[in-house]
């Protein structure tokens, strides 16, 4: 049996050694085994694949419970279909959300660069259009500060 240590784990799953640590202690990882003379973790590859699938929760955005929840369900496997389909839609409805507040963020920007770029030429129609758009943004802005 191939076993890793937790700079592998570390390395390969894009946690940090801390955090690898504290998903053990909190249970979202492990147990871990110990080698005996050392003391030192050694990981099986399925707590790689755990790890893993942890990092990319983590990316994602899901918390604690949610990733305690799935990774409990994960053991249970078809059983659990359901609760971890609604648990990814559920984040993956807040992830839609921020992507429109972003895309929002980036229409401003860019009309704002758009505005300063007409100033800077000292076209005056360009400018008015930057003003224009800048117009219909702005409320669409103020409902993502709300």
């Amino acid at each position: 049996m191939t076993t890793l240590t937790i700079q592998d784990v570390s390395r390969q799953s894009g946690l940090s050694e801390p955090t690898l640590r504290y998903y053990e202690e909190v249970g979202l990882l492990g147990p871990i085994a110990r080698d005996e003379r050392s003391g030192h973790r050694r990981y099986a590859e399925g707590d790689l694949d755990a790890a893993q699938v942890l990092a990319c929760l983590r990316a994602m955005g899901v918390g604690i419970e949610d990733m305690r929840t799935y990774q409990a369900n994960r053991r249970r496997g078809r059983d659990a279909a359901g609760e971890q389909r609604d648990i990814l839609l559920r984040h993956a409805e807040r992830v839609e959300e921020q992507i429109a507040t972003l895309r929002v963020h980036l229409d401003y920007l860019r009309v704002k660069a758009a505005l300063w770029d007409a100033r800077e030429q000292a076209d005056s129609a360009a400018e008015a259009q930057a003003y224009a758009e800048l117009e219909t943004i702005l409320p669409r802005l103020e409902e993502t500060f709300r």
